[in-house]
């Protein structure tokens, strides 16, 4: 048996947990997978995995042969990404994770473009706003927003710049008034974004020194920035929210901002992939796409 496929299906049964979900996945029957487990047990004289009726699991040997087993893959799935790349063309698997709402309005359509540019190139999407192991899960390429904190053996690169504003509805502006300057804001019912227990305050740069936080009284608290803007738009109360979300409500009027003159805040979102002596040709134009297309969306 061809042992880079036997590496493949038992990597496969490691991380599913199953010879017959594994079987699924290849399109292979469950006896063929138990095959070539075997045939690397035979060929490493180690047992990889403990089989009973009820359930398997790795061995001690069988959890550092899977880890090692990866590497491999990736290196070899980096091999064959080089035929694509002398030819100009990116093909191959590109599995990158973003958040949830961001990756949604701002990153799909820029990814989208390029597998739309690019037919060889698979591309696989997951929105998620937990922390990820790009190693781990599977990941070549993230996209967070925020602060980044260091990792060991990851690059980054500033790929946008989001711009924070504050808004509401004009009947909540009727009604309530319109603050004329930031100290003003906190006599305003604010929609508050939070999660964790954690309430993000407000934040506003200065000319000297660092931004000012302001943190307006709230009976409204939110984990999902979309409802927060849905409250908004209901005279709930004011929000500071990202431009790109807004847009279309400031356009059509369902939003304004206040205190327009005031400058916004930005926070920046940042591309992270592994470090590699060789970038594969298809991570290199979705980090170059992303540098440069995302501004369409969030400016």
């Amino acid at each position: 048996m061809d042992r880079l496929t036997s590496m493949s299906v038992f990597a496969k049964v490691a991380e599913v947990g199953s010879f017959a979900a594994a079987a699924e996945l290849f399109d292979l029957s469950a006896p063929m997978v138990g095959k070539h487990v075997r045939a690397l047990e035979e060929r490493l004289g180690a047992k990889l995995i403990n089989r009973t009726t009820r359930r398997q699991s790795l061995t001690e040997f069988g959890r550092l042969y899977y880890e090692r087993c990866k590497l491999v893959l990736a290196e070899a799935d980096a091999a064959d990404a080089l035929a694509g790349e002398m030819q100009g063309a990116p093909r191959g698997p590109l599995r990158v994770t973003v958040p949830v709402l961001f990756g949604r309005r701002c990153v799909a359509p820029v990814l989208i473009g390029l597998a739309r540019r690019h037919p060889e190139l698979e591309l696989t999407l997951s929105f998620s706003d937990r922390p990820v192991d790009l190693m781990e899960d599977g990941f070549d390429l993230a996209v967070r927003n925020g602060a980044i904190g260091e990792g060991v053996g990851l690059i980054t690169r500033r790929v946008a710049r989001q711009h924070m504003t504050v808004c509401a509805a004009p009947s909540y502006l009727e009604a309530r008034g319109t603050p004329a300057t930031l100290a003003g804001l906190e006599a305003h019912d604010g929609i508050l974004y939070g999660r964790s227990g954690l309430t993000r305050t407000w934040m506003f740069p200065q000319d000297e020194g660092a931004p000012l936080a302001i943190t307006p009284r709230s009976r409204l608290r939110f984990d999902d920035l979309e409802a927060i803007a849905d409250a908004a738009i209901a005279g709930m109360g004011l929000a500071w929210l990202p431009c790109w979300l807004i847009r279309d409500h400031l356009a059509s009027g369902a939003l304004v901002r206040v205190l327009p003159d005031q400058p916004n805040i930005a926070f920046d979102s940042h591309a992270l992939w592994l470090e590699t002596p060789h970038l594969p040709l298809r991570i290199r134009l979705a980090i170059d796409a992303l540098a440069t297309e995302l501004s369409r969306y969030t400016d």
